[in-house]
């Protein structure tokens, strides 16, 4: 099954900037998944214990879109000892679902490369005051 896959190496540093979606073929039909919308629903996810998004926070590292609206998260947490190691996963996986046409979610905590404050975008570096 052929889908899309985002590869996510730097923060977007607008807040609320967005894009068009796009694949190689050209743009993405409305029947599909939107890059776009999945990432903007990820942003609404707040870490508890910190006023940043995670996208923001540099803990999405892939999202994987298929043509059959299943949609694959690849995050880390900022410790493998992260009081909301427990909730993060479900509150991505939640707020992916409300994202027209996916059919599902699955969200992979992964260690490699490890997290570390340089993975945050500006913004949150400065929020954080964070340098």
């Amino acid at each position: 099954m052929a889908g899309r896959r985002l590869r996510v190496s730097e923060p977007v540093t607008q807040p609320g900037a967005t894009h068009e979606a796009w694949s190689p073929e050209g743009p993405i039909p409305p029947t599909k998944v939107s890059e776009v919308a999945v990432l903007d629903a990820i942003k609404t996810v707040y870490d508890p214990e910190i006023p940043v998004d995670i996208y923001e926070l540099g803990l999405i590292y892939a999202v994987e879109i298929e043509d059959d609206g299943a949609v694959k998260v690849d995050m880390t947490l900022t410790t493998p000892s992260c009081p909301s190691a427990q909730e993060l996963p479900g509150m991505v996986e939640e707020a992916v679902k409300t994202v027209s046409n996916v059919t599902s979610v699955k969200v992979e905590i992964v260690w490699d490369p490890p997290w570390d404050p340089s993975r945050m975008s500006e913004d949150a570096k400065l929020a954080l005051n964070v340098y």
